[in-house]
């Protein structure tokens, strides 16, 4: 079992079925057993530059909420607590 963190690019490729997504990266993302999460920090970049006019979307924002869960993607909150556990050795040793 795999859990992958998609980066804001990887996400909106995978989603649009845009070639720029490695063929790995698009494997390791469709394995049958994988996690994949979508950070909150991927949909702030994607409403920022869409309100910049860097990025247009096909759809309405709201529709990505959609997305994550037709394409089974998990919402990653990363909270102060996970972070201090995901990094306590670094930090704190």
């Amino acid at each position: 079992m795999s859990n992958n963190l998609l980066d804001t690019h990887s996400f909106l490729w995978y989603i649009l079925g845009d070639d720029s997504l490695s063929t790995n990266a698009r494997k390791d993302i469709e394995e049958e057993d994988a996690i994949n999460y979508v950070s909150v920090a991927s949909l702030w970049e994607i409403a920022v530059k869409v309100s910049l006019g860097k990025l247009e979307l096909k759809s309405q924002f709201s529709a990505i909420e959609n997305q994550i869960h037709l394409n089974g993607f998990q919402l990653f909150t990363y909270t102060f607590r996970r972070y201090l556990e995901a990094n306590q050795s670094t930090f704190f040793s």
